[in-house]
């Protein structure tokens, strides 16, 4: 992650179910509250459908399906409450975390959205911090591309390419 140099990766935190997890800042357009979505015809279950930023359609992925994990408790029935979470807007596919000023440059990158339980942090992960890609019991190896400590409590780096690639090419 850091290609051998001393400089630290910044990284957003964030939970998905009791699961720490970890996405490269570069990789993060932006963090929204949980956005309501129009579902898809046909698609598969981890996606939740497509959300309209700014006059962008952008699919919208179930993070804790997407993850494996069980689903969440019944959402708050109260109306005032809305829905719990946030969405994170990502760009994959683009070198260096994509155009200036978030701009999409054609063909480059493809933006996704992925709804996690909560912000936690974001932080500066140097070699110290993150370990190898050994992963944690019930998350898929092929998923992670390091994993670190925050507070004393490990969280996995997710490899986004390996998690929602598919999706974007379905």
């Amino acid at each position: 992650m850091t290609d051998g140099s001393l400089v630290p990766v910044r990284l957003l935190v964030f939970r998905v179910g009791t699961l720490a997890c970890a996405a490269e800042v570069d990789q993060v357009r932006e963090i929204l509250p949980r956005l309501p979505t129009t579902r898809i015809p046909g698609a598969p279950p981890v996606v939740a459908g497509l959300v309209n930023v700014r006059g962008t359609l952008v699919t919208v992925v179930e993070g804790w399906r997407a993850l494996g994990l069980p689903p969440p408790p019944s959402p708050p029935t109260s109306a005032l409450e809305g829905t719990l979470g946030s969405t994170l807007i990502l760009e994959l596919g683009a070198p260096g975390g994509g155009g200036r000023g978030g701009e999409a440059e054609n063909g480059s990158h493809k933006l996704i959205g992925f709804t996690v339980d909560e912000v936690l942090d974001m932080l500066a992960a140097g070699d110290h911090t993150l370990e190898g890609r050994q992963g944690l019991p019930g998350v898929d190896p092929t998923l992670v591309r390091a994993v670190g400590r925050r507070n004393g409590e490990l969280f996995i780096v997710l490899d986004l390419a390996a998690l929602l690639g598919p999706v974007l090419t379905s």
